[in-house]
């Protein structure tokens, strides 16, 4: 029971989720992840703590 109970709510998820795309302005979430990935990796570059510069031993 377990099964046909799984695959029911797999396939009434798939057919709501086909539905919405076709009708509805569902946004592009891979251009959303880059674009957030982008800004993230700028904030990163931007507030990087300076390296330490080695000292003379000397």
């Amino acid at each position: 029971m377990g099964l046909i109970r799984s695959c029911f709510t797999f396939l009434l998820g798939t057919s709501c989720g086909v539905y919405i795309a076709q009708n509805y302005d569902v946004p592009d979430m891979r251009k959303i992840i880059r674009m957030g990935l982008a800004i993230a990796s700028m904030y990163e570059e931007i507030y990087r703590k300076p390296k330490k510069k080695p000292e003379d031993s000397d």
